[in-house]
């Protein structure tokens, strides 16, 4: 057993059973059969190769033999037998071939993986596909090619597609090993370890305010020390020879003092460097022994891709890139099966067989690349293919046809805009369901399971030459980098990860849509969220000239997160919530700040959520001011017209002479406004859908809180009986938008209400 691998984190193996430690062996040696088997298939001379499989077999036989397991020793001789063959030419390990020895692999694991209760009653259970399995092993050079040898040996068929190759000759009732004792314990020590390692930065960072301190004080001993000297050189004039000994002996003292001071503030900050880095180092040491090698979590997959493939009557091959790149292995295991879900979908939707390869003018075997390495700080998986790709034209007439979209919203769909439709559930392409995929499902999934990681997840594709999908994920989830805000004067945290950016908004750049706030981002308009609110602390304080604000969410689902402050970026390390609180709504875990303050870690999906329903509810409040008296000294004028350019070119105007601006699209809209606000001018078109103008003016003149508010109607029709329609229904003043340029509209409001400022 010398090649067997001590998974305990140490080198005391005393504590284990002889059947723990084959356990151990048998994990990575037929990890070793299953790599060299998929190398031979594809290298065919592949000398290193059956060397390393050779030693492999050599030493499960070994390790099987002391513990007593007959049945794989049987196996494991077989299999050395078939190498010993290729080695010396006489065997070709065609794909056929490689199927029968991957089945003895397959019950050499399962062997490994049963408790020692177990062993008995499942080899009785699997009594006769041991059998045929050894036996097609014995005769793997007799059996004939090209022929299906599992099917011609009486082996079942290759592994089903929904379950790991390992599980073909799985019995469900049997009972399957617990993990090493040792393992289990370092998992149950990590949290503490952290916690206490994070509380000893927390420590480090809190001698900074103490020498902050130390300065201040420094600065004010260095004023004293100013004094007594102009007051000594002040003595040293008189002729009191006592007060001049006592001035210069004052004089005197204070010079140790000043050097003392200098001294130990130096010694002081020198310090706190060294227990910054020292449990900053703490911190990494204790996350490393989180993080595990990427070919932990995917060791599995060239095997399960070329099962998947050969039961498809396809030929593809997948290549692992970054295999020594470290990732969390909490976060290794949450990603195995979006992983999977990917890799599933390349084979059963980008591939085809080998003829229609050939015929597109591709090599016959597929190749699909699974990359993962570090990058600015995160961890960077890339999985592309060199398959068809997505029809982009499909997807824009299903969205059509399942009434996602009108055909003029579909048809101005970007690629990227498109390819977002693949994420929903249920939305496949697959005109033919099967148990590989065509269901809807997959996708959806993996969007999900990487948002709750913290994680992004972005597709392109290309018609004809293949799909390529990016994943971003934290390097842990012990560790979050986040953006520390102040909601209400307290701290909360959002991972950086799902930070899109943080802006300042001016107020004066804030309009009403629809009761909606919003602002001009980049020339879209993104509506204005209060984080009070959202999270039920009330009302967010907009009372400054400028709104920090936390933009959050992608496509539909964008919104800007108002907030009382932004503090700035922090490493956090994450602490669960006590169970007793449950799943809190929009929080998914708790941290100390590097002063000690505690903070809440903000669940941005949950956030996103609680937003929808606020939206969909008409419950999202307008965002408060405390200022109200300083904002009424400007002027306040509602714009109402459904043409976005008139209404923009108008506020831009009124913007310009220092007016604050409101718009709303259509009559409807604009009553609901001007009832929730406090307005100097109503500006509005005629002709407008729900309601128009006219009624719009009948409904402010008409009401009793409303009735002395100005109203200019500005319109294209310019017949006198418009215009004599129109006032009288109570307009204030009618102006045309054929006759009118920048300078008649402002003289027209100057008139009604004169300046901006009261």
């Amino acid at each position: 057993m010398s090649q067997g691998g001590d998974n305990t984190g140490n080198g005391d193996l005393s504590q284990f059973s002889m059947l723990d430690l084959f356990r151990m062996e048998a994990e990575s040696q037929t990890q070793i059969l299953t790599d060299g088997l998929l190398a031979m298939e594809r290298l065919k001379d592949d000398a290193g190769a059956i060397e390393s499989m050779m030693r492999a077999a050599h030493s499960i036989k070994g390790a099987a033999s002391i513990v007593g397991l007959e049945v794989v020793v049987q196996l494991a001789h077989g299999m050395e037998d078939a190498f010993i063959a290729a080695q010396h030419g006489k065997l070709a390990l065609s794909p056929n071939r490689v199927d029968v020895l991957l089945a003895g692999v397959d019950l050499i694991l399962q062997l490994s993986r049963l408790q020692d209760s177990g062993v008995d009653a499942w080899l009785g259970a699997n009594a006769t596909l041991i059998k045929q399995t050894l036996d097609a092993i014995a005769t793997i050079a007799f059996l004939p090619e090209p022929v299906n040898l599992r099917a011609e040996a009486g082996l079942p068929p290759l592994a089903a597609p929904n379950t790991p190759p390992a599980a073909v000759v799985v019995e469900e009732t049997a009972a399957v090993a617990p993990r090493a004792p040792a393992v289990l314990k370092t998992a149950q020590n990590f949290d503490r370890l952290l916690s206490l390692a994070s509380e000893s930065r927390i420590n480090a960072h809190q001698m900074h305010p103490f020498i902050q301190d130390m300065q201040r004080f420094k600065r004010n001993q260095s004023s004293l020390f100013a004094l007594v000297e102009q007051l000594h050189e002040a003595i040293a004039n008189s002729s009191d020879a006592a007060l001049k000994e006592k001035s210069l002996l004052a004089l005197q003292k204070t010079h140790p003092l000043k050097q003392f001071v200098l001294e130990h503030i130096a010694d002081i900050e020198a310090y706190e460097r060294r227990l910054l880095a020292v449990s900053q180092s703490m911190v990494d040491e204790v996350l490393t022994l989180r993080m595990r090698p990427f070919r932990d979590g995917v060791q599995a997959f060239p095997r399960m891709v070329r099962d998947l493939a050969r039961n498809m009557g396809k030929d593809v091959q997948l290549h692992i890139i970054g295999e020594d790149t470290l990732v969390d292995r909490d976060i290794l295991a949450k990603i195995e099966s979006p992983l999977n879900h990917m890799l599933r979908n390349a084979v059963d939707h980008g591939m085809d067989a080998p003829e229609g390869r050939i015929a597109a003018g591709k090599p016959a075997v597929g190749t699909i690349v699974l990359e993962a390495k570090h990058r600015a700080g995160m961890l960077s998986i890339e999985i592309s293919d060199d398959g068809r790709g997505v029809d982009l034209e499909k997807i824009r007439t299903m969205v059509v046809e399942r009434k996602m979209a009108s055909p003029q919203m579909s048809a101005s769909l970007s690629p990227a805009e498109l390819l977002e439709f693949l994420f929903l559930p249920a939305f496949s392409l697959k005109e033919n369901t099967t148990e590989i995929s065509g269901r809807g499902v997959g996708l959806d999934i993996v969007h999900e399971t990487i948002r709750s990681q913290n994680g992004t997840v972005r597709i392109e594709s290309e018609l004809g030459a293949g799909f390529r999908t990016y994943i971003t994920l934290p390097l842990t989830q012990s560790i979050v980098r986040a953006l520390v805000v102040d909601i209400k004067g307290e701290a909360y945290a959002v991972p950086i990860v799902q930070v899109e950016r943080v802006v300042k908004v001016a107020q004066a750049a804030i309009h009403t849509l629809e009761s909606k706030q919003f602002f001009d981002l980049g020339g879209e308009h993104l509506g204005l969220v209060s984080a009070a609110q959202v999270l039920e602390l009330g009302d967010t304080d907009a009372s400054s000239d400028e709104l920090a604000v936390v933009v959050i969410g992608s496509g539909a689902r964008r919104y800007a997160l108002v907030v009382e402050a932004i503090r700035g970026e922090q490493s956090l390390a994450v602490q669960a919530l006590d169970p007793i609180f449950g799943k809190m709504r929009d929080i998914s875990a708790a941290a100390l700040l590097d002063d000690g303050e505690p903070v809440l870690i903000l669940d941005v999906p949950d956030l996103l959520l609680s937003i929808d329903k606020l939206l969909h509810e008409g419950g999202l409040h307008q965002l408060a001011k405390s200022d109200q008296a300083e904002r009424r000294k400007t002027k306040r004028i509602l714009v109402v017209d459904d043409s976005l350019t008139v209404r923009e070119m108008e506020r831009k105007l009124l913007l310009g002479r220092g007016f604050l601006v409101d718009i709303a699209i259509d009559g409807i809209d604009g009553w609901n406004v001007v009832r929730s606000g406090d307005y100097d001018l109503v500006i509005t078109d005629v002709d407008m859908p729900r309601m128009d103008g006219i009624e719009l003016v009948t409904l402010i003149k008409k009401d009793i809180h409303l009735h002395k508010l100005p109203v200019m109607i500005v319109s294209y029709k310019d017949r006198p009986e418009d215009r004599a329609r129109g006032l009288s229904a109570g307009a204030d003043y009618y102006l045309t938008k054929g006759s009118f340029h920048d300078e008649t509209l402002l003289d027209a409001v100057n008139d009604l209400i004169g300046d901006a400022r009261r």
